[in-house]
């Protein structure tokens, strides 16, 4: 593709231009951000010749777990779904890293309660990693922002509606000269970042929040307990973790979909491990990328190839 608007999307079962693409400005998803989405991310391999989607089976799990919680009739089966990305990605004939967003919306001259009439629109586009791979990690800080929770407007629900939170901290942090924030939850706990699950190193233990501290169910995160656990051997605690723990932790990564692994060299100026990326948190890195591009034959179960 020459640039990102020749590219083509799936939109309701057709396949069309990303610039006739078309959804009402009167609906519920684009006045109220009455959404759902998965981002899904798929890797090349050159010696295969082959594209990866990673995990598609915990992402449409995912994603039929918000459309139940957000009450949208259920349009589309995970079969559907998985048949319109391979088809969108296949008409756009990727051979690199791409990125996915699939989204269920509430489309209509309905308002924020209605429960239908729903659309879906499969949207893949090229995608490197989210930092150059010349930079060594990411500065941050404590945002000023909570984080929403369960009580009020829940992160388990991937709702484009909830964004808005980290939205608000990702420009705060930006606009003080910081690359990204991390949230506390309403108990003054560490829950996440921007998009992005965060894990800590202490004392060769691998630390995250739990569960129920405020954060998505992240799918990377899962990834990451069990590659660090099986691969590594390593003890890894999901408990709360205060905001001053951050501040002497030995290592600290962030995770996510988008994110990948990116390691985070100082929080509030204050460096960790000397501003340089962990050990920890490079062998982690370097494992996962083996298994998402499926060179890692061990966990080929989480891939679904393209072509």
């Amino acid at each position: 593709m020459s640039n990102e608007f020749d590219r083509k999307i799936w939109l309701n079962g057709n396949i069309i231009s990303v610039c006739d693409a078309k959804i009402n400005v009167l609906s519920p998803t684009c006045q109220f951000g009455a959404n759902v989405f998965e981002g899904i991310r798929c890797y090349w391999n050159d010696n295969h010749k082959q594209l990866y989607a990673f995990k598609l089976k915990e992402h449409y799990k995912r994603l039929r777990n918000s459309i139940k919680m957000m009450r949208f009739e259920e349009k589309y089966t995970v079969n559907q779904m998985e048949e319109g990305l391979i088809e969108i990605v296949k008409a756009n004939d990727y051979k690199e890293d791409i990125a996915v967003r699939q989204t269920v919306y509430l489309d209509g001259f309905g308002s924020w309660n209605s429960f239908g009439p729903i659309g879906m629109c499969i949207n893949p586009i090229p995608k490197k990693r989210s930092y150059d791979e010349g930079k060594k990690g990411i500065h941050c800080c404590i945002s000023s922002w909570e984080r929403i929770n369960d009580a009020s407007l829940s992160p388990r629900i991937k709702v484009g509606a909830n964004y808005i939170n980290s939205r608000l901290a990702q420009l705060e942090a930006m606009r003080n000269g910081y690359d990204s924030s991390i949230l506390l939850n309403n108990y003054g706990k560490v829950s996440e970042a921007p998009g992005s699950c965060i894990f800590i190193v202490r004392d060769r233990q691998l630390i995250t929040p739990p569960i129920t501290a405020s954060i998505l169910e992240s799918i990377t995160r899962a990834t990451i307990i069990e590659i660090a656990e099986k691969e590594f051997n390593l003890k890894v605690s999901e408990r709360e973790v205060e905001r001053t723990e951050l501040y002497i932790a030995d290592e600290i990564f962030l995770c996510g979909t988008a994110m990948e692994i990116v390691s985070v060299l100082s929080v509030d100026k204050l460096e960790i491990n000397q501003g340089n990326p962990g050990i920890t948190t490079t062998k982690l890195r370097n494992k996962y990328f083996e298994i998402v591009r499926g060179t890692n034959r061990r966990y080929i179960n989480w891939l679904t190839p393209i072509y």
